[in-house]
């Protein structure tokens, strides 16, 4: 007995969830769930089921492509975990999180290994014998640092890269190379708060609320497709110490929650937006 998921993008039409769920059926498949969704505005269909029996295999595939309109997009695939590779610089907060859940079995993942260009948390991913790969970018240009990054990342062959709290902005053409099996996680501020210290400037401004936004990377710094964002209420009697730390928390929560979403095929990308089933 395997354990399978369906994932189907495609333009809505009527009848698709009886036609999907019949060809499973068919295949002496047992739906455990299922979940849809469409997008008006835009005319599109979106499901996601669960379901287990015998492995399934192309002609699933075969017959689904026959009953779906002209260029949908489907994935099928056995829920198992995923190979990913975590990218941190200095900060432990959301590389500890995550090697925490890992080590006891919160996420759908395989950690392959962590990436850094400071040595400062080797003896963090240490304590969860996982590799850890030190590669300094001084005195290097982005790009033949990169280049290191991608040795590994290619020897490894991880389905997602995690930023972990990197703090390198990425090439576009490194971040191409990764289009959409690559997270990461930033600060979100109402209002806005853009540049260096931005708790410091948060403080200043007499920010109330204060959280997290966890995206695709593209090339746009922090503008990539949303998967999670969660806030928390701050006050005057907070500085900006205080706003740090409780930033912190909600950073590493938001990021391991679409860590988690991501591995267990939970999100659809849909231009800049995503849909997903949580």
């Amino acid at each position: 007995m395997f354990k399978n998921v369906l994932l189907v993008e495609c333009r809505d039409i009527p009848g698709l969830v009886h036609a999907i769920t019949g060809v499973l059926f068919k295949h002496g498949m047992n739906i455990t769930m299922n979940q849809e969704f469409v997008d008006g505005g835009f005319g599109s269909f979106f499901m996601r089921t669960e379901f287990e029996g015998p492995k399934a295999d192309g002609l699933i595939l075969g017959e689904l492509s026959k009953i779906l309109p002209k260029g949908s997009i489907v994935r099928l695939g056995e829920q198992k975990p995923k190979n990913i590779v975590l990218m941190a610089s200095n900060e432990p907060h959301c590389l500890g999180d995550i090697l925490i859940r890992h080590e006891f079995n919160q996420l759908q993942a395989r950690i392959l290994g962590v990436l850094s260009n400071h040595n400062s948390l080797e003896k963090l991913v240490n304590r969860f014998d996982l590799p850890f790969h030190f590669v300094p970018h001084e005195n290097m240009t982005r790009e033949d640092h990169e280049g290191k990054i991608l040795a590994l990342l290619e020897a490894m062959k991880p389905d997602y890269i995690v930023l972990a709290k990197y703090m390198r902005v990425l090439t576009p053409a490194f971040v191409n190379r990764f289009s959409g099996r690559m997270i990461n996680i930033h600060h979100s501020f109402l209002p806005a708060v853009i540049g260096a210290k931005p708790y410091k400037q948060a403080f200043d401004r007499g920010v109330k609320i204060i959280g997290a936004t966890a995206h695709f990377v593209t090339e746009q710094l922090d503008d990539g497709p949303i998967i999670v964002q969660q806030v928390i209420n701050v006050d005057h009697t907070q500085n900006a110490v205080d706003m740090a730390k409780s930033g912190k928390d909600v950073e590493q929560i938001v990021l391991s929650k679409a860590l988690k979403l991501l591995c267990e095929d939970r999100i659809f990308l849909s231009g800049n937006r995503t849909i997903v089933f949580d």
